[in-house]
């Protein structure tokens, strides 16, 4: 966020929340102190973590209430050691103190290169789609509708990836229970990295309070403040025709307009890769069939 002066600012309730739940996570015993199971505080005490990245417990006290002045970027480092975040929940820790440059020069835009619908074109034995940073779906191949179904038959303001997963009933029959829920908990942890990055896209913003009000699920997600943006995945889905399919899921960004390239892709001699193949064949007219 920017303020009145188009300088970027501290979100002092967000950054409060996520050292709050980082400390939290911890046991004195990851950090090299002994266990002691007196504690009143589940994770390490607010004392402790000042002590491991070098400042007042005080100072430490005042971020986690949420009435701190904007720490140093050499601050927030040993914070990030402190607490061992990763790499994103490093980003994520910059972005909330207004210290690391947001997303906003990435324009967001609608708009699919030439060249990357000619790429999705030529995937005609692969599953792909092209989705914005706010998960919504610009562009899919022939394999992809196949797959999962036309997205050109769901609403224009549905086809978004997270409000599928947590708005709509009939996602689930797609998945596996434990994988369902596994993407569910990686699509809220991707989507609070990117709004982190870009606090001041409305549209994302609201797509997230839309589903947090129609989702008792997402809303409960939302409130760990995991953070991890998403790469690479493996999923099983299960089709209503050619039955279950075990697929590795690859991520491509395009930095210059915020858009990813999902691949689906199965291993070379599986019976998910014969799968493939079968769906090539019957496309999309066996979906319809199912559907009706």
């Amino acid at each position: 966020m920017r303020d009145a002066g188009g300088v970027l600012k501290i979100d002092r309730a967000e950054l409060a929340a996520f050292l709050r739940i980082r400390r939290e996570r911890l046991r004195p015993e990851d950090i090299g102190l002994p266990a002691n199971t007196r504690r009143r505080t589940a994770g390490l005490r607010r004392e402790e973590v000042a002590m491991l990245a070098g400042m007042s417990a005080d100072y430490y006290t005042r971020l986690e209430q949420a009435r701190g002045p904007q720490p140093s970027a050499q601050l927030l480092g040993a914070l990030s050691r402190a607490l061992r975040l990763t790499k994103d929940e490093h980003d994520h820790l910059f972005h909330l103190s207004g210290l690391m440059p947001h997303d906003e020069n990435r324009i967001p835009t609608e708009h699919v290169r030439p060249g990357v619908l000619h790429l999705l074109d030529k995937l005609d034995d692969t599953p792909a789609m092209v989705v914005s940073d706010r998960g919504d779906i610009l562009a899919w191949n022939a394999m992809h509708a196949a797959l999962m179904g036309d997205p050109a038959r769901i609403p224009l303001e549905q086809r978004n990836i997270p409000w599928q997963h947590f708005c709509n009933p009939e996602s689930e029959a797609y998945f596996l229970p434990e994988d369902f829920v596994r993407n569910g908990e990686r699509t809220v942890a991707d989507l609070r990295a990117r709004l982190a990055a870009r606090p001041d896209d409305t549209r994302l913003r609201a797509r997230v309070e839309e589903i947090r009000v129609r989702s008792q699920r997402f809303a409960e997600l939302w409130e760990r403040h995991e953070v991890k943006r998403r790469r690479s995945d493996h999923k099983t889905v299960l089709h209503p025709v050619v039955g279950r399919i075990d697929l590795d899921c690859e991520v491509m960004l395009s930095p210059e307009h915020d858009q990813r390239l999902i691949i689906h892709s199965a291993r070379a001699g599986t019976p998910a890769q014969q799968a493939l193949q079968l769906l090539r064949v019957i496309g999309t007219q066996s979906m319809a069939e199912a559907d009706s």
